[in-house]
């Protein structure tokens, strides 16, 4: 009898697993591992395929190295892993130290969205907005090139934003909106302004030992009626230590210090408004344009007058290339940014949702026919997902088939690819990764040590392939 409960065991065991071939069990991967300083991870094959997609940016970097009075724009558009801005402030280090910054890019006020924002520019806000992301807004909501939406019909708000890092300061601004609507006016100035009001007179009294309430009311010269309605008092009874409101005529002064900024009026411009300052500027802030009565920011872009790389960031926690599709706006908004180059990050999320290589790659195809039919001039990179565990517990198989059909369609579809999860040793060296201490303990993330090493092995890559473009020349 024994041995029959073991065999059914096993039969429904074995059962279980054949409704999926893709959830493979895996030995302790997601188990923390402690660091170990010594171990060696061997990072392979660490080059671009189908790199003639990318003739025509690296034909406009050339230029830019030749004649240094040129902007080229790279938009790197992804998920968590982008928003984190991790991975992206690395390489746009990277490529700004050979290339020139031009200034940080885009940028969106995520922490007043309430979630997490890029370290060197800070955002504060006064006011009440509504904020919803690309995986959860119907699609109704201006959901636009962040990825968010975020609204209010306030007109009395500030969002005010800083640069922590002078290298970013910045002489123009670009307001994103829908449809380029001119909704909001700018602030670099502003001055305190200091109110003075009446407000009644607060007493207070606290009950000493042997004290009675009609003694306290005659001490202050009210009415034992008044005292008790004051303090919300049903009797006479009141006990030592508590803390008694005296009720009273009398006012008092009461200052309080509003800011009050002083509007610019932003220029149009095709795809944004603007403003152009003549000195270089670490804080500005967005206030409403006092004709205006519903609000919606899309996004920023700041620059500098260098010439070099722009590198925009476009992270959203969670999201596939199906959440960015639903909303035609993000599409429509993308020439804002000029790109000379897209690269996308997608394909983690959608293994956790189970897509079949087959639906992860109608979603991504779609994405690359938008932002080419919006940006004929844009070449497009496609990242793949580097090793991660399912679940915790699950070898990640759906990003090996995802890997698979991005490369098997480059040709067809003219874009270039970078294998990360080739180049980090696929699944199975998920291990030695994370005794290295490149991934978050969910195996899932990585650690900023991790990004920061996908970074420079991209920046690599990058180079090597550019080179070997100017070779040929």
């Amino acid at each position: 009898m024994k041995s029959k409960l073991i065999a059914l065991f096993l039969g429904i065991s074995i059962f279980g697993f054949s409704q999926d071939s893709l959830l493979i069990p895996v030995d302790s991967v997601y188990v923390d591992i402690p660091v170990v300083d010594s171990v060696e991870v061997v990072f392979t094959g660490n080059d671009f395929h189908n790199s003639n997609a990318l003739l025509a940016f690296y034909e406009k970097v050339y230029q830019l190295e030749q004649i240094k009075s040129r902007k080229i724009n790279i938009v790197h558009i992804g998920d968590s892993h982008i928003q984190a801005d991790l991975f992206t402030a690395k390489i746009r280090k990277e490529m700004q130290s050979v290339f020139g910054n031009a200034g940080f890019g885009f940028t969106f006020p995520y922490s007043v969205a309430k979630t997490n924002n890029s370290a060197p520019i800070r955002y504060s806000a006064s006011g009440n907005f509504q904020s919803f992301r690309n995986l959860y807004a119907d699609t109704t909501k201006p959901v636009g090139l962040s990825g968010f939406s975020m609204e209010t019909n306030s007109d009395d708000f500030a969002i005010q934003l800083v640069v922590k890092d002078s290298q970013f300061n910045f002489t123009k601004l670009k307001v994103i909106t829908p449809q380029n609507a001119n909704l909001f006016d700018v602030s670099v100035s502003n001055k305190s302004i200091v109110i003075e009001r009446k407000v009644p007179k607060k007493i207070t009294h606290k009950v000493k030992s042997g004290e009675v309430l009609g003694g306290i009311a005659n001490k202050y010269n009210v009415s034992l009626k008044a005292l008790k309605k004051a303090n919300g008092l049903k009797s006479d009874m009141i006990r030592d230590g508590k803390v008694l409101t005296i009720p009273t005529k009398g006012t008092q002064s009461k200052t309080t210090t509003k800011t009050e900024y002083i509007p610019i009026d932003l220029q149009p411009a095709t795809y944004t408004n603007d403003y152009i300052s003549t000195t270089l500027l670490d804080k500005i802030a967005i206030v409403p344009n006092q004709e205006i009565d519903d609000f919606a920011l899309n996004g920023l872009v700041l620059e500098n007058e260098n010439s070099g790389i722009l590198y925009h960031s476009i992270g959203v926690n969670g999201a596939k290339a199906s959440d960015f599709n639903k909303f035609p706006l993000f599409y429509e908004q993308l020439p804002a940014l000029n790109p000379d180059l897209v690269i996308i990050s997608l394909g983690t999320n959608e293994s956790f949702d189970k897509q079949s290589d087959e639906q992860y790659f109608t979603h991504l195809h779609q994405m690359i026919q938008g932002i080419k039919e919006h940006n004929p001039q844009a070449c497009v990179l496609v990242m793949t997902s580097p090793p991660s565990v399912l679940h915790r517990k699950y070898k990640n198989t759906y990003i090996e088939k995802y890997a698979e059909i991005i490369e098997d369609n480059a040709h067809v579809n003219n874009y270039a690819v970078w294998n990360l999860l080739e180049v980090f040793g696929g699944n199975k060296s998920i291990n030695r990764i994370a005794a290295k201490g490149y991934m978050a303990r969910d195996k899932v993330h990585y650690s900023k040590a991790g990004y920061e090493k996908q970074a420079q092995l991209f920046f690599n890559a990058f180079m090597q392939s550019y080179e070997l473009f100017k070779s040929s020349k």
